[in-house]
């Protein structure tokens, strides 16, 4: 059994149960749920012994936080680029076709090990975490938290929508405005994105072809998608929302996350990150642009 940390509980402190004690006592489980759970697995021990969520805590006992004999993940030798990685987050590029996590081996999740280091401050995860996600076929910019309390600090960040996150899609059609807001309910939440139109082409077999930049300014499931899907105007390649419209087979998704910007957990510094789109969103543009000037 390896103790992780240690607690003595100080003097004077009220009657509490153990589960209502320990919550923010150990970073790596700061919350309530998280607590219950460590106490049910027999993570926590009181004086050397088991403790239960019952149990009432007094002054001078011992509470310690113990590393549990689980079996190692198994990794998922897959080389991911790693834009940036300190002892708190990382950032990686996420390929197409590959979901952020599940149940299934073939996971981001399941390859961060084979492609980042560790942390070592008390509070390390023994296995990175995504912060948030990127659906299966979108590629692009992806956050990692190495430690609790950056898990905690971005996932905040988050809630408080300061976060900034720009996407490049390629679209069926023409948006009415070269730049606007989109503001629909998806499933009952509000939904906002705003858009920048950056290119646009003529095409035979779609009429249009747009290359626009894309802001959410809320977080909802699939939310660019369903938005210009909305407009009569689907991202390339979605098979989920293309409607009516033709949809391009085996070119995947024209979706990518290519830029992020937010404030590091520790030392409030602001980052920002930025990539290319996949050359597949220019090389389509340019020849569905050939291929009518050709016609004509």
């Amino acid at each position: 059994m390896i103790i992780r940390q240690t607690h003595i509980v100080p003097k004077n402190v009220e009657a509490i149960r153990l589960s209502d004690y320990v919550v923010g006592i150990f970073p790596q489980i700061p919350s309530r749920k998280g607590v219950k759970k460590a106490i049910k697995a027999g993570a926590i021990y009181v004086d050397g012994k088991h403790g239960n969520t019952g149990d009432w805590v007094s002054a001078g006992q011992k509470i310690e936080l113990v590393e549990l004999d689980k079996k190692p993940p198994k990794i998922y030798e897959l080389d991911l680029p790693v834009i940036y990685e300190d002892n708190q987050i990382a950032v990686i590029h996420k390929p197409a076709g590959i979901v952020v996590s599940g149940n299934q081996f073939h996971t981001i999740q399941n390859a961060l090990l084979h492609n980042l280091k560790i942390s070592k401050a008390v509070d390390a995860y023994k296995l990175p975490r995504p912060v948030h996600r990127l659906d299966h076929a979108t590629s692009g910019l992806l956050l990692i938290a190495k430690t609790t309390s950056a898990h905690i600090e971005i996932s905040q960040q988050f809630e408080n929508k300061t976060i900034q996150k720009k996407y490049q899609a390629v679209i069926i059609g023409k948006l009415a405005n070269e730049n606007g807001i989109i503001e629909a309910p998806i499933e009952g939440k509000s939904a906002i994105t705003k858009y920048q139109v950056k290119q646009k082409s003529p095409s035979l077999k779609t009429s249009h072809l747009s290359l626009v930049d894309l802001y959410p300014l809320t977080g909802r499931t699939h939310q660019l998608r369903i938005h210009l899907a909305n407009l009569g105007c689907p991202i390339l390649g979605d098979k989920l929302y293309h409607g009516d419209k033709p949809l391009l087979q085996g070119k995947g998704l024209f979706l990518c996350a290519v830029e992020l910007s937010f404030e590091h957990p520790l030392n409030k510094e602001k980052m920002n990150f930025r990539i290319d789109a996949p050359n597949k969103f220019a090389y389509r543009m340019e020849q569905e642009k050939r291929r009518w000037e050709v016609r004509k």
